[in-house]
């Protein structure tokens, strides 16, 4: 295939909308070092719209969640893929069904990790290894084009966001008399990671104060929206709501925006592809492999519970009112950070 200046590549990261967002950049470096090829990605439904339009790529293939259940759905899946004849498969994901996906598509050079970072079946289907050094998932998928001759490529995104969203965005924008946009994304008002409402706006309020930040909130289901108010309510007029924003839009408008925080990992990475100023509000139960990239991450020591909580299943979901101990201070220290970075970049 180094000879081919025009090879068939699959790309194969089929589920966990963040992760694929953290893979993005494999295809944009495959596009430079083969700009001839034909280069398409295999994913499932959940993730096919944020992977759709990309501009690197020439094909997506979507997948229903049950390809892998059924000898009939396997037999349908390896027809849709053999008929392209890719050349070359790179399986970012290292699970069984990714190597399965690739012995049944009968793609001759199927490359994927080796060591803890694939399943058993994965190292015996895929005919070549990779064994990372990196960490962050974002690197060790990069890693995988080595066998391809690529080393150390840039990371870059090329996010889809479709026109519609970035016309509703600049439109949205056009009425906030600020220059300085900050968004918050609090997410769910039950996820153990979170902050109540009250500190969630202190921090608004000290963005609007200190730095003159006009400060709002996005959200997407109900409950956020309600929690969200809540957040506007305790802010003293320094933050207000978006309109509903699905992925798509909150991405058009974080390429209008100064800083985004947030506790929800998808968007985070969403935040990262597009180039804003990101501050990553974690507890230690993500992991450090798909932690906002190259971006501001505040870690929780632990996770505190009321002790009405202590006592209930742990395998259940009654986390309403556990929150989080990353202290007001400490994202006030990571806002001036950025800040001060962003000053030497102007004064550059």
């Amino acid at each position: 295939m180094s000879n081919d200046p025009a090879p068939r590549i699959l790309i194969s990261r089929m589920s966990s909308l963040g992760d694929t967002v953290l893979t993005m950049p494999i295809a944009c470096a495959l596009r430079e070092e083969f700009p001839n090829a034909h280069l398409a990605w295999v994913v499932e439904k959940e993730s096919a719209s944020i992977i759709r339009e990309h501009s690197a790529l020439d094909e997506v293939i979507q997948l229903d969640s049950g390809w892998s259940k059924s000898i009939k759905a396997m037999r349908e899946t390896a027809r849709i893929l053999r008929t392209r004849a890719f050349d070359v498969l790179i399986d970012c994901e290292g699970t069984s069904r990714t190597a399965l996906l690739g012995w049944l598509a009968a793609v001759p050079q199927r490359i994927g990790f080796s060591g803890p970072h694939s399943s058993l079946l994965n190292r015996i289907l895929n005919t070549e290894q990779v064994t990372p050094v990196f960490d962050h998932l974002t690197d060790r998928a990069l890693e995988l084009l080595i066998p391809m001759g690529i080393h150390s490529p840039r990371v870059r995104w090329h996010l889809p966001i479709p026109s519609t969203a970035r016309a509703w965005a600049r439109t949205w924008r056009r009425n906030i008399p600020n220059p300085k946009i900050a968004i918050l994304d609090p997410g769910a008002p039950q996820t153990p990671k979170l902050w109540d409402a009250a500190n969630f706006a202190r921090v608004l309020r000290h963005l609007h104060d200190v730095y003159h930040y006009r400060c709002i909130i996005c959200w997407d289901t109900q409950s956020e929206r309600d929690f969200a108010n809540e957040i506007v309510e305790h802010s003293r007029g320094s933050a207000s709501l978006t309109p509903h924003t699905d992925l798509q839009h909150l991405a058009a408008l974080l390429e209008l925006s100064d800083l985004f925080l947030s506790g929800d990992i998808e968007p985070l990475h969403v935040s990262v592809a597009v180039g804003t100023p990101t501050i990553n509000l974690h507890t230690t139960s993500t992991a450090r492999t798909c932690s906002t990239y190259r971006q501001l991450t505040l870690q929780s020591g632990k996770v505190r519970r009321d002790k009405s909580q202590r006592n209930r299943d742990p395998k259940s979901n009654h986390h309403s009112t556990a929150r989080c101990d990353i202290t007001f201070e400490r994202v006030c220290d990571a806002v001036a950070e950025i800040e001060s970075k962003q000053r030497l970049l102007r004064s550059a």
